[in-house]
């Protein structure tokens, strides 16, 4: 019941948003800047809202029509998300917002800005499990390689000298054990039994078991006490009772999905079939008798037969649509003006200009190509709605006429090739005139292009696929999950804005972007048909931020392929240009083919270094600049490939070539106060650490500034042996025990930080964020002078 009220408030609340933003009047363009972005965060939100609850709605649906319906709206929802997403980074001129004040102004939370990943995206992939063998074949291979490693003769006489210090203290520590187990020794360790009476022994006993018990219940009320408090955070309970039960519900809900959509594939085949063999002559033959009927009208009218309207104008569909002959040749004559101007028009560089400033206005303005699938999924939803049906069985009759429509379109299609060859032959022989073959032009125009070499077109796709595992450039990536990027809402973003203090962005703002320029985009194809994004992304930060988790975040988030191109491979394999060459149209090719797939280039910097240093001479990553840009043109707009850069040392790289292969650009900072006590408290909940009040968080969050989550992850480890582990029930851990390690390693310092910065303003985005400020401080400025000169008129 709670399921189903759910999902009617999430459809309720869609057609409501729907329709007020189909009514809505288009924005006026003179409106504050900072008005407009404040309607498109509340969109953002709500349409965000909505996505969260039809997710779950979708995986609790047992009706494969339904799940069609609530599939397209999520698509919608989506690409919806994305568009208001660069709509408000143009109106920001920031990847990142403050939503502290819309949050409060629509009574949300800040796990609400939290944008869930869809589960299909793991189930509806289909796994080439030839290609998961290959790589657990490899892992093996490779543990095995490891063991059996050639050393060095330095190496070698070390590990045989710390073998020797090994045997010689065994040696030492059995002697000790023998001369304590002798007579001796075992005379005077023995434990020498008194004679007490039964009474007396019963008295002790007792003793020492009531004083175990009343200390073990003092810490359990004083422990709640301090959670009740808020002292100390509350233990993780673990699955209880209606947790499992949810699991095995979940479980078997899985297996009705699978089955219902076994038998629906098996019915729309054989439904499909029927009405072929049944209505398929009766459809062609009207197309056919209706189009002889709109060529005479034509003839009649326009006293000669008119021109069949082409396959990417939608062939005779275009022609049903309740219009006469005269303005469907008034149509057709506009529409080839139009391609005639397109194709004698020069583009320059003011074109390209005014181009860039109509797209920035309709983004501003919303119109939106995303809204159209979201009522068309939410129709499609309400018609299985309208045969209610307990059962959940599939519905027969919009199925048929579902693939009514289909048939409709592919007999159209073979008839509209019959009847344009009947066209030409009564052009022929009544008005006396031929055809222009644009088909021709068209095959003369692709021969005239060259097209780029398959390097690799003898060999096959396994083959290909074997070569770069073998090579260490095709690998498995590690079990991590995006939620596990821990990171806290910044609560004073707005408030810092105004004060004109630029907030540094949050770990969880991060996370964000992450999953909407990386994982929605992998994840369905229906988005980057409609709305295609960038192909490139990069991760820029000090070591130890977690670039490298959210790159195998990403993979195990859509199943995607993980191509690593790290320095180290690239400098023991393929050297030289055309080494470079070959290994990058390998590389995406083999991507192209096993979509999604992720390129993850590590040291992205040393591919464009401005000075060549000792390591860039070795590594030589160089030669892949040019290729890369090539490489980055083969990729479609539609293909699911991303390419994804980390960088430590972005400052060390030249700017303008950087930015033309990396269009979006992530700086990731270190962690503020509160993602920091976050990751304290996560970090030693997974060790298996019970939080008292011994250990001051706090404190530890506070004296840990500067330090990164990968410095915090470390020094844990460090101090959490398994001795200390076995310790913790009789020594509490104590913050102190952290100092020594945190003392030992270096933090990310304010220079460091501050060259990050100062390099992203050299960025486009940071230009524009800077030119952004300088025209807000001009208003204000010119607001200033305004009322200062009528004050002076008024005295």
């Amino acid at each position: 019941m709670t399921s189903r009220r759910n999902r009617m408030a999430a459809h309720k609340a869609l057609q409501d948003l729907i329709q007020d933003e189909v009514s809505a009047d288009p924005p006026d363009p003179h409106r504050d800047r900072l008005q407009v972005f404040h309607d498109r965060a509340i969109l953002y939100l709500k349409y965000l809202q909505i996505f969260r609850n039809l997710e779950e709605v979708f995986e609790q649906l047992v009706q494969p029509q339904r799940k069609k319906g609530v599939r397209v709206i999520l698509d919608g929802l989506m690409g919806r998300l994305l568009e208001l997403k660069a709509q408000m980074v143009d109106l920001d001129r920031s990847e990142f917002h403050c939503f502290d004040e819309v949050l409060l102004d629509l009574k949300m939370t800040p796990k609400d800005l939290q944008i869930p990943v869809p589960r299909f995206f793991l189930t509806e992939r289909n796994k080439q499990m030839t290609i998961d063998v290959m790589l657990e074949k490899r892992q093996r291979v490779g543990t095995v390689s490891l063991r059996c490693q050639v050393l060095s003769l330095e190496e070698a006489v070390h590990l045989l000298q710390v073998s020797e210090r090994a045997r010689q203290g065994r040696i030492r520590a059995q002697v000790t054990k023998e001369l304590k187990l002798s007579e001796r020794g075992f005379r005077r360790l023995t434990w020498r039994a008194t004679d007490l009476e039964p009474h007396q022994a019963a008295i002790r006993i007792q003793k020492v078991w009531r004083g175990f018990m009343q200390r073990k219940k003092t810490d359990r009320e004083r422990r709640q006490e301090m959670e009740f408090l808020g002292m100390i955070p509350a233990e993780i309970p673990g699955p209880g009772p209606a947790q499992l039960q949810d699991q095995l519900v979940s479980t078997g809900v899985k297996l009705i999905q699978d089955q219902n959509e076994e038998e629906y594939q098996r019915v729309q085949l054989s439904i499909k079939q029927s009405v072929l063999n049944v209505e398929g002559t009766d459809m062609k033959e009207t197309l056919q008798d209706q189009i002889r009927q709109w060529f005479l009208e034509c003839r009649d009218a326009t006293g000669r037969f008119p021109d069949f309207p082409h396959v990417d104008h939608g062939g005779s569909a275009s022609l049903f649509t309740q219009k006469s002959p005269e303005q469907v040749l008034v149509e057709l004559s506009v529409q080839e003006d139009q391609e005639k101007k397109k194709k004698k028009e020069k583009i320059g560089n003011r074109k390209q200009k005014k181009k860039k400033t109509t797209q920035d206005e309709r983004r501003v303005n919303g119109s939106s190509c995303f809204l159209t699938d979201v009522a068309e999924g939410h129709r499609l939803y309400k018609d299985v709605l309208r045969f209610r049906d307990n059962r959940q069985v599939i519905n027969l009759q919009l199925l048929r006429e579902e693939k009514r429509r289909e048939v409709e379109q592919e007999v159209r299609v073979q008839v509209d090739e019959l009847m344009r060859a009947e066209l030409s032959n009564l052009k022929l022989v009544v008005d006396r005139t031929k055809m222009k073959t644009r088909t021709r032009n068209k095959e003369k125009k692709k021969k005239k292009t060259k097209k780029k070499k398959d390097l690799t077109a003898d060999r096959s796709l396994q083959s290909l696929c074997e070569e770069l595992i073998l090579n260490e450039f095709l690998i498995k990536p590690q079990t991590v999950r995006l939620s596990e990027f821990i990171g806290e809402f910044s609560y004073l973003g707005s408030t810092l804005r105004q004060a004109n203090n630029d907030p540094a962005p949050s770990l969880s703002d991060v996370r964000q972007l992450v999953t909407l320029y990386a994982v929605l985009p992998l994840g369905s194809q229906a988005i980057l048909k409609k709305f295609p994004l960038v192909k490139t992304l990069l991760l820029a930060g000090p070591s130890g931020v977690g670039k490298t988790m959210l790159v195998h975040g990403v993979c195990n988030e859509t199943g995607a392929h993980l191509f690593h191109l790290s320095p180290k491979n690239l400098n023991h394999s393929y050297p030289g240009k055309r080494g470079a060459t070959y290994l990058l149209h390998l590389v995406f090719k083999v991507a192209g083919e096993l979509q999604p797939s992720v390129i993850w280039i590590e040291d992205a910097e040393k591919t464009f270094c401005k000075k060549k240093t000792k390591s860039n001479q070795q590594f030589d990553l160089q030669r892949l600049k040019k290729e890369l840009l090539r490489s980055l043109k083969t990729l479609k707009p539609e293909d699911r490939v991303l390419v994804i850069g980390t960088t430590q040392r972005p400052f060390d790289a030249k700017v303008k070539p950087f930015c033309k292969v990396y269009k979006k650009i992530i700086l990731i900072p270190k962690p503020d106060y509160s993602s920091r006590l976050a990751l304290w408290t996560e970090l030693l909940h997974a060790e298996g650490v019970e939080l008292g009040p011994s250990l001051d968080l706090s404190s530890l969050a506070k004296i840990t500034d500067g330090f990164t989550p990968g410095h915090i992850l470390k020094v844990i480890r460090s101090v959490l042996r398994p001795h200390r582990l076995k310790k913790l029930r009789l020594q509490p851990l104590m913050g102190v025990e952290f100092v020594q390690s945190l003392s030992r390693m270096e933090p990310v310092y304010k220079e460091e930080e501050k060259a990050f910065k100062v390099w992203f303003r050299k960025t486009p985005l940071g230009r524009k964020r800077l030119l952004g400020a300088n025209a807000d401080e001009d208003k204000r400025g010119n607001g200033k002078k305004k009322q200062k000169r009528q004050t002076t008129k008024t005295r």
